[in-house]
């Protein structure tokens, strides 16, 4: 806390007209204290900057995790996913970028099939409810190693895949378990820009975030 900061509460305190100056003041204190630090360590960025493949899992990664169905006449049911517009561009300019992307999920989706190629996404996996054979094979095809892995995840079934992977990243609203794994965890929710986040976190590492900026492109 700034030392200005505190003469001036006590001053207000013995000042009633002073009275909303010192709430004003105390309530920036409190936001300050509680204001997550955007400073990334040393050991943080060593590791973001080593990353060349952006693994996620999908419900509740790059979606918020809600599975909406839709009553069909025969009845089936349409499934239908919500995907961020941030999100799609950190992915695109990922792959501007030149690194490789690409997504582990249980579920199936023809929605997510068409969004990850939107995104030009290199690896898609779908139906794998353990995600570890699917990430070995990824590795081998991409031929790099855990440590220039990162993936983002939000539950236990990304567990085995976050104790593995050179920067494992949770979501904001990940369990604690997850959290607890994570190297980083995205101050943006699922669904609602942690993708991006976690993309800028490595091109900023990389020191080339500036550059992708000129690059953005719809």
């Amino acid at each position: 806390m700034r030392r200005g900061w505190l003469r001036e509460i006590r001053a207000a305190l013995f000042d009633v007209r002073s009275i909303p100056l010192c709430l004003r003041l105390f309530l920036s204190l409190v936001e300050a204290s509680l204001a997550p630090s955007s400073k990334v360590s040393a050991d943080l960025k060593r590791r973001a900057a080593q990353i060349k493949l952006i693994l996620m899992d999908v419900d509740g990664t790059m979606t918020d995790g809600s599975v909406t169905l839709l009553s069909q006449p025969d009845g089936t049911a349409l499934e239908i996913k919500t995907f961020d517009a941030h999100d799609g561009q950190g992915l695109t300019l990922a792959v501007t970028a030149g690194l490789r992307t690409g997504c582990i999920t249980g579920r199936e989706s023809a929605a997510l099939l068409r969004r990850a190629r939107e995104m030009k996404m290199e690896f898609i996996y779908m139906k794998q409810p353990v995600k570890m054979p699917a990430y070995e094979e990824i590795l081998r095809k991409a031929g790099v190693p855990d440590s220039a892995v990162a993936f983002i995840g939000d539950d236990l079934p990304d567990l085995p895949l976050m104790h593995r992977t050179g920067l494992a990243i949770a979501v904001g609203n990940a369990v604690p378990e997850v959290k607890r794994a994570a190297h980083y965890t995205t101050k943006a929710l699922a669904g609602h820009g942690a993708v991006r986040e976690a993309v800028e976190l490595v091109l900023k590492s990389k020191g080339i975030w500036k550059a992708m900026i000129d690059k953005a492109r719809a």
